[in-house]
């Protein structure tokens, strides 16, 4: 379902993604990964920015003015990303997500000497509509790196769920580690008091994790 097909009110939940062209990867190194992360932040404002001309480092320490939206959770993947937003102003999402794309395009395409769109088309979202669709999506999007280790987890269930779990609880291009309460710059691209507070303790987030996934035939 495209953007353009829902209307994105303030105060309501959405779940945002998009892919790369073609399934290209949209993220080959750490360095874009990063340099995502740290748009997820910056483009997140009422401020201009010169996105060009800044150091990635830097981004997280810029002054962005007003937000847009609340960002709840979110996770990249190689070759396509899942946020959960709640817009804040009007047109929120959609002013976001086009600092957001436009900003990160114009870097990877200098970055790996290309030109042409990067991503598959505009942003996609749907309506979070449920308290148990928010809490299923707080448990696939941050197991969502499990693809990276085995590709029919979602089909044929999870395996090892010790192992999976510590596997995505160590994947550094998600927002879990922020809910574990592991300290790095990148928090301050969450904004968790807009959302409810299902993790209410890193102890108790594998167990729930994993029992949130069971919301998911009523839903989907």
């Amino acid at each position: 379902m495209s953007q353009r097909k829902i209307s994105l009110a303030v105060g309501e939940y959405y779940h945002v993604y998009n892919r790369g062209n073609s399934k290209q990867k949209i993220y080959t190194n750490e360095l874009e990964y990063k340099r995502f992360l740290s748009l997820l932040y910056i483009a997140n404002g009422t401020n201009h920015f010169e996105v060009g001309r800044m150091k990635t480092e830097d981004m997280l320490e810029f002054e962005r003015g007003e937000p847009l939206v609340a960002v709840g959770l979110y996770c990249l993947m190689p070759n396509h990303f899942h946020i959960v937003l709640k817009p804040l102003v009007e047109r929120g999402i959609q002013q976001y997500m086009q600092k957001l794309s436009t900003a990160y395009s114009m870097y990877f395409n200098k970055r790996n000497h290309r030109t042409g769109s990067l991503f598959e088309g505009k942003f996609k979202a749907r309506h979070i509509d449920s308290d148990e669709y928010l809490k299923y999506l707080y448990a696939y999007i941050h197991l969502n790196p499990l693809k990276l280790i085995d590709s029919t987890w979602r089909v044929e269930g999870i395996k090892d769920p010790s192992a999976a779990y510590e596997y995505v609880a160590s994947y550094p291009y998600s927002s879990l580690q922020d809910y574990l309460g592991i300290v790095r710059k990148e928090c301050v691209v969450l904004d968790p008091k807009y959302f409810p507070d299902y993790f209410t303790s890193p102890v108790n987030i594998k167990t729930e994790l994993f029992e949130w996934l069971e919301f998911a035939p009523k839903i989907l």
